[in-house]
């Protein structure tokens, strides 16, 4: 879209319909310029008594066409649409001055108000090119494997499945999947990650792509982020216009028009004030009935009162801090759908997490490896993962990554016979003697030693997961497994604290023991186990009555329900995820809780900057409109201070854009 075609409207809304483009996007300045040589000129000339009176006349005609083009074209469009702009105000104003023969006076006003006009559009098209940019991100080609060549194609072109090359440095065109090559991926553009996340390539290469919410995050890369040193080789999961660069820009543009609790109170006090500034206008036409003045002088005072009240500023000031808090959020990896929550964010008084995947890794870990009976704990290892290398079980996955990673590169024992009994665990043939691993079911309680039921009475007790093993009829060993909380889960909490809120709870469909013992180690305040989808729906409420305002913090799939009842739905992790994007009201693209005490600072900062705009444009307005009908101001300096402070809202506003994540 071009530039030239988008103008901010008073009402904070974004109208496309074309303006005269003579000089591209300066256009309007230049006339506001021009507008202000012309008054210059004409005022100057009527000070020589040679000259006919009608040369300065031209030339004010000509201010005033430059100076009022833009903001008529503005308010015929707004009352073709069956409303009143609030610039009407000062056309009729300018007008009034013509009408009373004060040609210069209202040449001054339009100038100033046009000066003031371009210079505040061009402050907000800042933030808006903050959005723009993001429209840069994915390069405007492909390098693409089709049919034994490699052809550079343009990115609109590609479709899902195509295999493409990514050179060192260069930026990722498509959402994909890596076949081949590994390496590290700058992803700061989409998901405000400072540090850049290594990449590898999928074992299976022949994976579904109707799977691709399954892959693993190492394994894909999106369009926008920046390759590393090595060449990679990508397949396509999704066409350009479905990226999830591209879903971003598109929402974050739908966030703009999406209007805040506050922007819609201050549209709705607009539609009553403006009315009662014409009236009052009006009435003031009249004062020479009733005063010691000409209808000259009442009509004078009448426009100057146009001026001062003309709520510019206050229609300003929320979209011009909305649309810079997007626009920030948007450059530090989040997601904010429009002003409601944007302020909302701001007002938290607790905060509900999923435990799995959210306040935790997702995924359970080896924690302890317990040796028994003067075993050693390589050999329990080794038996242990070798076995446990050929079941598919999430919990066997575990051991055998942590078993491995403790080994080092030593060898695995020969494994025969293996059989898994359901819900209990497996058994094998290790070097010719009987292994069993699993839980106190595969071997009954009775016939386990008290004091190694003890041990692992106390490793539940903790939250963990504990699996037994059993060479032919001699207990060697213990093993513990834990979805560990993330490494930020505890200071993000901290910084939360700190921040004010409240209540943090914890709802997770685990029971209470692990619940309790995953809060006890981040520090939450409260958590809740043994939960269905429907039970997290209704803690959610409960928190919303006991508590006030309330976030649900999930990963935006199983906690969409509850998500939804909260006053602000949180996803995490959304980059690549659609239905994260879709169901929350604001999207950590990372998989970081980072994240969430940056968004809320920002959000507070929003809300703080709002409620200052606010105050200045009120207070303006509350002190010019008893100014100018006692007749101590005059349009002149009305329209100095009316425009001063709408500068200065917007330029309030804008400093968002520079909001440090502390």
């Amino acid at each position: 879209m071009k530039a030239n075609e988008i103008r901010t409207q008073k009402t904070g809304e974004v109208e496309s319909h074309k303006h005269v483009a003579l000089f591209g996007e300066k256009t309007e300045l230049i006339f506001a310029l021009g507008c202000g040589f012309a008054l210059a000129v004409g005022w100057g000339l009527s000070f020589l008594n040679s000259l006919p009176t009608a040369v300065p006349l031209i030339c004010y005609i000509i201010a005033y066409f430059l100076g009022g083009f833009f903001t008529a074209s503005e308010a015929v469009h707004t009352i073709r649409k069956g409303g009143f702009e609030i610039d009407f105000l000062m056309l009729v104003a300018a007008i009034g001055a013509a009408t009373l023969g004060e040609w210069a006076e209202g040449a001054l006003l339009l100038f100033l108000f046009s000066i003031g006009h371009a210079l505040e559009h061009y402050a907000m098209a800042k933030a808006k090119k903050s959005i723009a940019a993001l429209t840069s991100l994915a390069p405007p080609t492909a390098l693409v494997k089709r049919d034994g060549e490699t052809l550079e194609l343009p990115i609109e072109d590609l479709v899902v499945g195509d295999l493409i090359v990514i050179k060192p440095n260069s930026k990722i065109p498509a959402d994909g999947l890596i076949v081949q090559g590994e390496g590290s991926v700058n992803q700061a553009p989409i998901t405000g990650e400072s540090v850049p996340v290594d990449k590898i390539a999928i074992a299976d290469v022949s994976v579904a792509i109707k799977d691709i919410d399954k892959l693993k995050p190492e394994n894909r890369v999106f369009a926008g982020t920046i390759n590393g040193s090595a060449v990679l080789e990508v397949k396509v999961l999704k066409e350009a216009k479905d990226s999830t660069i591209s879903r971003l820009i598109k929402m974050v543009n739908e966030a703009e028009k999406q209007k805040s609790p506050t922007q819609l109170l201050t549209d709705k006090f607009q539609k009553y004030f403006v009315p009662f500034v014409l009236i009052l206008a009006t009435g003031l036409c009249f004062a020479f009935l009733v005063l010691d003045e000409t209808f000259a002088e009442s009509f004078y005072r009448a426009m100057a009162v146009l001026v001062a009240a003309s709520p510019c500023a206050l229609a300003i000031s929320t979209p011009s801090a909305v649309l810079s808090g997007v626009a920030r959020a948007a450059s530090g990896g989040v997601l904010i759908k429009g002003g409601r929550p944007l302020e909302d964010l701001g007002s938290l008084e607790a905060i509900a997490f999923d435990k799995t995947g959210t306040l935790t890794e997702g995924k359970p870990k080896l924690t302890h490896v317990i040796p028994l009976h003067l075993t050693s704990e390589t050999h329990l290892l080794k038996v242990a993962v070798a076995v446990e290398k050929l079941s598919d079980h999430p919990l066997a996955e575990a051991i055998v990554r942590g078993g491995l990673e403790r080994l080092g590169g030593d060898p695995l024992p020969q494994v025969s016979k293996v059989k898994g009994i359901v819900g209990r665990g497996v058994e094998a043939i290790v070097e010719g003697k009987k292994l069993s691993v699993g839980n106190k079911a595969l071997f009954g309680v009775d016939n386990i030693p008290f004091e190694i039921i003890t041990n692992i009475e106390k490793l539940e007790q903790e939250g963990r997961t504990t699996m037994l093993v059993r060479e032919d009829d001699q207990y060697i060993g213990i093993l513990s497994l834990m979805d560990v909380p993330r490494p930020e889960a505890e200071s993000v909490l901290q910084r939360l604290t700190k921040m004010g809120i409240k209540k943090m709870v914890m709802l997770t469909g685990d029971n209470q023991q692990v619940g309790e013992a995953v809060a006890a180690q981040i520090g939450i305040t409260e958590a809740m186990g043994n939960l269905m989808p429907e039970d997290k729906v209704s803690a959610v409420e409960k928190l919303d009555r006991t508590e006030g305002m309330v976030a649900m913090v999930g990963d935006g799939v199983n906690d969409a329900p509850a998500m939804a009842k909260s006053t602000v739905g949180i996803a995490m992790g959304a980059a690549g995820s659609d239905v994260a994007l879709e169901t929350a009201d604001i999207a950590l693209m990372g998989d970081k809780l980072d994240s969430l005490p940056f968004a809320i600072g920002l959000s507070r900062q929003a809300k703080r900057i709002i409620k200052q705009n606010l105050w200045v444009s009120l207070g303006i307005v509350a002190i010019l409109i008893p100014l100018t009908i006692l007749g101590i101001t005059t349009i002149g300096p009305a329209v100095i201070v009316h425009e001063g402070s709408t500068l200065l809202v917007v330029g309030n506003a804008l400093r968002l854009l520079a909001y440090k994540n502390d």
